[in-house]
């Protein structure tokens, strides 16, 4: 008879994609259940995956705090018996504060509940959750912020990328074209869109670049059109259910400094230039991208000074790639 797991995830993708990385895996040997909040929908197929909606409020207006605090306490209500009903034995949480009435009612019942970090400084809500877990899923045992006293609680894990990504064999880099993949993450990145098409057109006249970006579905048309009048050849998306096959084209990715993205570049072995989001919590993507950069695969850019210096970084790369190869390698 299989076991019965939860997994709580929700908010941007970057919660939910390990979610389903660990459904894949964990519904071989156990019947598997994902609870979300609404944000994290739009990246789960219903068709795939049992979903339960667990729509955590955020605490971060003290006006509305004790509306929070009560809708959490019905939650936590309601989280107790969909764990009790759904005979739930382990609970595993991607961190972020939409698991929090469910890490309450996990606690309540008595469960074996275990956490994943695949941040390089421990997260707020994970801080907390502690307390709760078994153990902690990190790729490192150097996590910033992490307590002492909680250290034997770490696992150390491979990055939790999709199997098809360990699987995929990375292409080869093409003499007579440079491919150069665009990616603001989950909730996409403005800064890529209003201040890089202009540097791609200069760079596109003294090298062949063909370009794939990810933007907002809005923005789709105005960047396809962009490039086509400067005669670029791109593919511009948002949301693509075969990134994979975007990624694995690339010679080189710009992108921000979210741990899933940065894990399946460098095990597709693709260099990146990275510009931090400065408003993550914690600046958790500096930290990310410093654990990249110390281990020599790429580039990091401060968003303040990204659009003096990127076009001089990108001709630099073009001009002499043994940096690049170096980085690849």
């Amino acid at each position: 008879m299989k076991n019965n797991y939860l997994i709580s995830t929700g908010g941007s993708g970057g919660h939910v994609i390990p979610a389903t990385i660990l459904f894949e895996h964990l519904s071989k040997e156990a019947e598997v259940i994902i609870s979300t909040d609404k944000r994290g929908i739009r990246y789960l197929d219903k068709e795939i995956y049992k979903i339960e909606i667990i729509n955590t409020p955020k605490l971060n207006n003290i006006f509305f705090l004790p509306f929070g605090l009560i809708k959490i306490f019905f939650l936590t209500i309601r989280s107790f018996f969909l764990l009790k009903n759904k005979k739930i034995t382990k609970l595993i949480s991607t961190g972020g504060y939409m698991s929090l009435p469910l890490i309450l009612a996990g606690k309540l019942l008595g469960l074996k509940m275990y956490l994943l970090e695949p941040n390089l400084i421990l997260g707020r809500a994970n801080r907390y959750y502690l307390n709760f877990c078994c153990k902690i899923f990190c790729y490192t045992d150097k996590i910033k912020n992490f307590p002492n006293h909680y250290k034997n609680k770490i696992e150390i894990i491979n990055p939790l990328v999709r199997k098809e990504i360990y699987l995929t064999k990375p292409s080869l880099s093409r003499e007579n074209k440079f491919n150069l993949l665009v990616v603001g993450g989950s909730q996409g990145a403005s800064i890529f869109d209003n201040k890089l098409k202009d540097i791609i057109v200069n760079i596109s006249k003294k090298f062949t670049i063909n370009i794939f970006q990810q933007t907002s579905e809005k923005n789709i048309i105005y960047l396809e059109d962009f490039y086509l009048k400067n005669n670029i050849e791109s593919s511009i998306f948002s949301f693509d259910k075969n990134f994979l096959n975007i990624i694995n084209q690339a010679d080189l990715c710009i992108t921000r400094g979210g741990a899933t993205t940065l894990a399946e570049l460098s095990v597709l072995n693709k260099p990146f230039i990275v510009i931090p989001l400065p408003t993550s919590k914690d600046n958790h993507q500096q930290e990310n991208a410093n654990f990249y950069r110390d281990n020599d695969t790429c580039w990091i850019l401060e968003q303040d000074s990204f659009e003096d210096k990127i076009e001089e970084v990108l001709n630099g790369i073009l001009n002499n790639k043994t940096d690049f190869l170096k980085k690849k390698k």
